[in-house]
């Protein structure tokens, strides 16, 4: 049995920014059904529901920074409502937010607010791992923290293979972990030089490191799904017995030597191959 497959847009952000609804033919173009949306661009929830319905691609999701939710609660699920997407996902949260940090008991109660608001459009709130949730607490994942804290009825996972790979654990096995509450599960493959994780790994997702060091650019490299070190046959059967309903396709940035659009066509191309 083989899932509906999609795109995170961010994987493509730059073309989607010059020409978002040609970026979204172009990915169906390639046999994606599905898009997970990263930023609106400017454009209106009723325009991309229109387009996407013109275009023939499902809208499924969206990551929304946490404190633009917070911001907006109401407001920011409705939109997104309207668009058709049946979750919307924390992306990321920063240092102070994290499990065991300053403000996570607070993010906690954020989070059970959103997932109520989810619930009452009939919509689903995701978390969006990296690695750092795999840092332990008291012997305890923070990720699986988390998951205790907050009610599975409030919040589903969006496993990232990828971070659950860097953060230590078999990416097929804790998807199964979370059968039943695993809906989405984001493929993203990777080769990494060694067992160290790079000092400036989150210069890769856009995100600044300030240290001023440098760091080999070989050391970490996103791959198309299919072409890194993930075995992804065995996440995939694992993301069928998870009962997961989709899975998302995502490269932060291109390989050397790629382009976004042709990093998310090899890996759809390399997913048809499996049967997907």
């Amino acid at each position: 049995m083989a899932l509906p497959v999609a795109l995170q847009f961010y994987s493509v952000r730059d073309e989607a920014e010059k020409d978002f609804f040609g970026t979204l033919e172009k990915i169906k173009d390639m046999g994606y059904q599905g898009v997970e949306f990263a930023g609106l661009f400017g454009h209106s929830p009723s325009e991309i529901k229109k387009e996407c319905e013109r275009i023939g691609i499902t809208p499924i999701s969206a990551h929304v920074p946490l404190d633009d939710m917070i911001a907006d609660i109401e407001g920011t699920v409705k939109a997104y409502k309207e668009i058709g997407c049946e979750y919307i996902a924390v992306p990321y949260v920063t240092e102070e937010r994290r499990p065991g940090a300053e403000k996570f008991d607070e993010t906690v109660e954020y989070i059970k607010k959103i997932g109520e608001e989810c619930n009452k459009n009939s919509m689903t709130l995701l978390y969006h791992n990296h690695d750092f949730e795999f840092k332990k607490i008291d012997g305890e994942y923070g990720l699986d923290m988390l998951y205790r804290l907050v009610s599975a009825d409030l919040l589903k996972t969006e496993l990232d293979v990828c971070w659950v790979n860097v953060g230590g654990e078999d990416p097929a096995n804790f998807v199964l972990k979370y059968s039943g509450r695993a809906p989405v599960v984001h493929l993203k493959d990777f080769v990494m030089k060694g067992k160290d994780k790079p000092k400036k790994l989150y210069d890769l997702i856009g995100i600044d490191d300030e240290s001023g060091e440098k760091e080999d650019e070989d050391a970490f490299s996103f791959k198309p799904v299919g072409y890194g070190v993930q075995d992804m046959p065995s996440i995939l059967d694992a993301s069928v017995k998870a009962g997961a309903k989709w899975v998302v396709v995502e490269q932060d940035q291109p390989d050397k030597g790629n382009t976004p659009m042709n990093a998310a066509k090899m890996s759809r191309e390399y997913l048809k191959k499996l049967g997907w």
